[in-house]
């Protein structure tokens, strides 16, 4: 005899030739209890507790439909699973928008009806199953995959694997798994920057590299309005590959859709990730171009984009496409994406729209200064739904859908992603280094180099020079910035925030999703 897999009611006119059915149930471990009528069906899922009801449609006095809706209208999340001799559509509609959980034809076998009891009753269990089981399976191979990474689609790969995963196993309950993805995660993290340390130099130097942010316009945004096609580029400030791609499904819907890897620039922070988008030139080169960039960054206040439009414009000069008509638009609140929709037609005559989504990057911001929001936002995710949440009801969603139908193609990125912090370290720096919490740039400023990347020599990772004998530090692994002074005021204050500017696949690897209307 199996375990007890649940309680169902069974309504049929005719329940006493279902006895071999019954039987069958039984002994598989579902406890039956049965009705030969609509109205007392009705009554005993009032009176008992059931995890699911089989019904039939034909009955005297009260027919199936009438029952279901009687059932629904005093337990709305009680499973039904309906069982008819009709197979007309109009009945199959009219069940369904009752929220039936299955529709079976007549006749049917013993088999029929456990595979569906089953399919509803444990349908969340099994896949739970599945899903442990098959990330305990494939987590010694992924361990083996990480020694042998050895180029960066090697690591978006391993990325990708990990952000699979986890979306499996984000409803799991278990603890201990949760802290091994969790501890994964981590041991990829701190290879991922050793990685980095030997090969990123070596990019910013060589054309046969990953894509980097400065070459999403010429190697992605180009071609397409080479070919004569209209195209929008949307930057997702600090937007996660995960989160991007719990966006996949919902886009889905009105594009096909193509994933490209790129690297956000270091430090993988908005003034060197975002202006080198726009610029289409390393930080050190759009420094020199444009000294006001130069002196906007080294005052460290307010935003440090503000030369982005200028920046577009330059770089499509620069590959001989003066004659492209574009608009660039830069969003912060949502009255302003409304009043931007609002406002679309008289953008469509562009060949090139350009729309800076700043939601992201204030949410994570909010959440820091926020008790509530790290409540409703406490892990990655619960941070990667609320992005979901927003954007299924978003302005830029109705854009990008109006866009769509007006021919374009949608170039959908981010200019670096963010990390949960966890652990401090400190810092020495006088008073005129840099803000950030995951890197900084200051005179001679230090920190522990187990923890930090301490870049010296500037033109080594194309960076400028941001006053007199400035040095780097980007945060490896999940570590953030603390003076030694007010320590624990600022580890309350920063310890599980989401940052960026550092070293890690989070904040690095971000995706470029071509979109094509369907």
């Amino acid at each position: 005899m199996h375990k007890e897999r649940g309680k169902i009611l069974w309504i049929d006119d005719e329940i006493e030739h279902l006895k071999p059915h019954i039987l069958f149930l039984e002994e598989k471990g579902y406890q039956i209890s049965t009705s030969n009528s609509g109205q007392n069906g009705v009554e005993k899922s009032k009176e008992q507790i059931f995890d699911l009801v089989l019904l039939d449609q034909f009955m005297p006095g009260i027919d199936g439909i009438e029952v279901l809706k009687e059932i629904k209208e005093e337990n709305p999340t009680l499973p039904v699973i309906m069982i008819t001799k009709s197979d007309e559509e109009w009945l199959m509609d009219e069940a369904i928008s009752e929220r039936i959980e299955h529709f079976l034809i007549k006749p049917v076998n013993p088999s029929q009806i456990f595979i569906v009891c089953k399919q509803v009753l444990e349908n969340t269990i099994i896949k739970s199953d599945k899903a442990i089981s098959g990330y305990l399976k494939e987590f010694q191979q992924i361990e083996i995959d990480i020694d042998n990474c050895h180029t960066f689609d090697d690591w978006w790969q391993i990325y990708t694997r990990l952000i699979k995963w986890e979306s499996k196993l984000e409803d799991q309950k278990e603890e201990s798994l949760v802290q091994i993805l969790d501890e994964q995660f981590q041991s990829c993290n701190h290879k991922f920057t050793k990685f980095i340390e030997q090969e990123y130099p070596n990019w910013l130097f060589d054309k046969d590299r990953p894509t980097l942010s400065n070459d999403i316009v010429s190697k992605v945004v180009k071609p397409i309005l080479d070919n004569n096609e209209k195209v929008c580029l949307v930057v997702m400030d600090a937007m996660r590959l995960d989160q991007f791609m719990s966006l996949y499904p919902i886009l889905a819907e009105d594009f096909k859709i193509k994933i490209k890897p790129s690297v956000s620039l270091l430090p993988s922070a908005t003034p060197f990730s975002r202006n080198a988008i726009f610029s289409g030139l390393f930080p050190d080169q759009f420094c020199k171009k444009y000294p006001e960039q130069l002196d906007a960054m080294k005052l460290d206040k307010g935003s440090l984009n503000h030369f982005e439009s200028q920046f577009l414009t330059d770089q499509l000069k620069r590959y001989n496409l003066s004659n492209i008509t574009h608009h660039y638009h830069k969003i912060w609140m949502v009255d302003e994406g409304k009043h931007f929709l609002s406002k679309l037609d008289k953008y469509l005559k562009n060949d090139l729209i350009a729309i800076v989504v700043n939601f992201v990057d204030q949410l994570a911001h909010r959440r820091s200064e926020s008790d509530v929001l790290k409540e409703m936002l406490p892990d990655e995710i619960s941070y990667k739904k609320a992005v979901t949440a927003w954007y299924e009801k978003s302005w830029i969603r109705t854009v990008l859908s109006n866009l769509g139908s007006s021919g374009y193609k949608i170039v959908m990125t981010s200019d670096h992603g963010s990390i949960m912090v966890n652990k401090s370290t400190i810092v020495s720096a006088d008073r005129n280094a840099s803000s950030g919490v995951r890197y900084k740039h200051g005179r001679n400023i230090n920190a522990s180099k187990k923890h930090s990347i301490d870049v010296r020599d500037l033109s080594k990772f194309r960076l400028p020079e941001i006053g007199y004998q400035t040095n780097y530090l980007l945060s490896k692994d999940d570590y953030y910035y603390l003076y030694p002074n007010e320590q624990n005021k600022y580890k309350i204050k920063l310890k599980g925030s989401f940052q960026h500017g550092g070293v890690s696949m989070q904040e690095m690897m971000v995706p470029i999703m071509v979109m094509d209307p369907k």
